[in-house]
């Protein structure tokens, strides 16, 4: 990835949201775009998929708490470092994979810092 400067402006507004959530909470594709104000969840887990590896791409989430395909384990990794709310995974899931605990683990922006929550 190239210098900030070079992306985007929408998608250097979705990083830099990515940036402000804490560890251990999670935002939905839905909630950033709701943040920014622009476009949908379509756009942000396209701009996370671009250029979602320099931030912590693991917190900005799908919102039925079912973890990025193909990167289940990476994520699960730093959820379990961070204390992320997880709920188990039923027998009925695939690889037995837990969800996140959406109810506990979403962070609705309240603590962001006044200059940057309005990017």
């Amino acid at each position: 990835m190239g210098r900030m400067d070079e992306l985007p402006e929408y998608a250097e507004r979705v990083l830099q949201v990515a940036e402000l959530i804490p560890p251990g909470r999670v935002m939905t594709y839905g909630d950033v775009a709701e943040w920014l104000g622009e476009a949908g969840p379509r756009q942000v887990g396209r701009v996370m998929a671009l250029y979602g590896g320099g931030v912590p791409w693991w917190r900005v989430v799908r919102s039925d708490g079912v973890l990025l395909p193909g990167h289940e384990l990476r994520a699960l990794e730093r959820y379990r470092a961070e204390g992320t709310p997880l709920r188990g995974a039923s027998r009925a899931t695939e690889g037995h994979l837990p969800r996140l605990d959406m109810k506990r683990a979403r962070w609705d922006g309240v603590g962001a810092q006044s200059d940057e929550a309005h990017i």
